[in-house]
């Protein structure tokens, strides 16, 4: 099971004298195995909330609940081994490292935890970038690849740890139209599979295509 509950989270970013509350109130109930968009205008708290729910950030006020524990207030080693284990993060501009093969890339998650030997690690990757279509292309840098290959490679790196939940900041946003549709089919078949796919879009023919919606606006759920 994996309930993700947001409890009447605010998050006030200081910056010298000035404060700026970036999330206003949120209570939010994503459900085991649920596909949803998340979707405002810049600025409106999107990924704020993104970052709540991996625990890159932390709540000024209210709780995060992930299958009834609370993350909000685990310590910091505590913090990066449950997101390790339970978190795929894909991003907008990739964050793959250049000097690193495409199978390298996508082992990494595996490498920081030390997980099973380097060969059982390596098989992990190679399955996971053939999930994603890029078998052929285990060897390659990022600068051999196109975007979407990129991207796609990025996918593989988020699943190495089989996480229960994944998450996605922009995924497609760095993509043209027909590559970020292909994208999209990759997260819905994850979704088919029993993942929690939570993704930021600013595509309304992406947020469409989601089971649910959320709507953020001036930091806080406006219709879900």
């Amino acid at each position: 099971m994996c309930k993700i509950e947001l409890k009447g989270l605010d998050k006030v970013y200081v910056s010298g004298k000035l404060e700026y509350l970036a999330l206003k109130g949120i209570d939010l109930v994503i459900g085991d195995g649920e596909l949803v968009a998340i979707v405002g205008p810049s600025g409106s708290g999107k990924s704020t909330i993104l970052n709540m729910i991996t625990g890159i950030d932390r709540p000024t006020r209210g709780q995060v609940l992930v299958d009834g524990r609370r993350i909000d207030d685990l310590k910091e080693d505590d913090l990066a081994r449950w997101r390790g284990e339970n978190i795929g993060v894909v991003f907008q501009f990739f964050q793959l490292f250049p000097t690193l093969t495409a199978l390298e890339n996508a082992m990494l998650p595996l490498d920081l935890v030390g997980k099973g030997t380097v060969k059982e690690r390596k098989e992990i990757a190679r399955r996971n970038l053939e999930m994603v279509g890029l078998g052929d292309k285990v060897d390659k840098l990022p600068c051999e690849l196109s975007g979407g290959e990129q991207q796609r490679v990025a996918i593989a790196r988020a699943l190495a740890n089989d996480p229960k939940i994944i998450i996605g900041d922009e995924p497609t946003g760095n993509l043209d139209s027909e590559t970020a549709d292909r994208m999209f089919d990759i997260l819905l078949e994850l979704n088919r599979k029993g993942k929690t796919v939570i993704f930021v879009t600013h595509s309304r023919e992406l947020a469409a295509r989601a089971a649910r919606t959320v709507k953020i606006l001036d930091g806080a759920v406006c219709a879900s």
